[in-house]
């Protein structure tokens, strides 16, 4: 009896040992690495636009809230890459919230792609402004630095430069995935310019020429005849001048902080 005691004690040992050595097994294969180089060889673009629904983003009163101007920037990036033959899946097409592990789950069940994030940014200094691109595999760097140099090419422009960055959609992407920072809606003057269309179909049309020039080379890219894609809706107002509505598929008014 003793004997068979000791016996199965030892083999409970055995089987939760194992049972720990799997979970941390999982535990790790939760957070893969992007080791799947496709900047070359990809079919279909992933266009995040970042926050929506009950996340605004960031909202000053100088700009749109940030749901609202990457929603716009990423409806129009994505008509610019399928007038350049390359398919597209938005995370969002809509005021929609949209979790981290979504998008997540989205980016890395699209096979061949690349995973581009639309964003603005944000600071308690007012003076701050300029353009970021984020990455976070090597295998993203040179998308990251094709973007940003694309976008540093517009007139006024700030370089403020291409920065490894540990947010959960690029640490989290098994395909290359760069995170597009287009400007401060803190910034006076770029908060302003986040409110033109004009403004916004550049900042669309110079990441899809990065896109496209990473996919097949420099000097191919061409810009659209069309320069309002019929599927973007106005920006509100900011607060304080004019009525402050959402778009008319959005239920509600705009309230800064939401």
């Amino acid at each position: 009896m003793r004997l068979s005691i000791r016996m199965r004690s030892s083999l409970g040992t055995t089987l939760v040992l194992g049972a720990l050595a799997l979970a941390g097994c999982q535990t790790v294969s939760e957070q893969p690495v992007a080791t799947k180089n496709t900047t070359r060889t990809f079919t279909t673009v992933v266009v995040d636009a970042g926050h929506g629904g009950k996340d605004s983003g960031a909202y000053r009163r100088f700009g749109p809230p940030e749901k609202a101007a990457t929603l716009d920037v990423a409806r129009r990036l994505s008509q610019k890459l399928r007038e350049s033959q390359l398919q597209v899946v938005m995370t969002r097409s809509d005021d929609t919230f949209i979790p981290l592990d979504t998008r997540v789950d989205i980016e890395n069940h699209t096979k061949n792609c690349i995973f581009v994030s639309i964003h603005f940014n944000d600071s308690r200094k007012r003076g701050i402004k300029g353009f970021e691109t984020y990455y976070h595999a090597p295998a993203s760097f040179d998308l990251a630095r094709e973007v940003q140099s694309k976008l540093c090419s517009m007139k006024g422009s700030v370089n403020r430069g291409v920065h490894v960055a540990n947010f959960r959609v690029l640490r989290k992407a098994i395909y290359p995935a760069v995170l597009v920072e287009c400007g401060y809606l803190s910034n006076r003057a770029e908060g302003y310019e986040a409110r033109s269309d004009s403004y916004r179909e550049q900042l669309a049309d110079k990441i899809a020429e990065a896109i496209v020039e990473a996919r097949y080379g420099p000097g191919v890219y061409r810009t659209a005849s069309t320069n309002q894609p019929a599927t973007v809706q106005p920006l509100p107002p900011p607060p304080g001048e004019g009525p402050g509505l959402a778009p008319r598929t959005l239920s509600r008014p705009w309230a800064p902080g939401e």
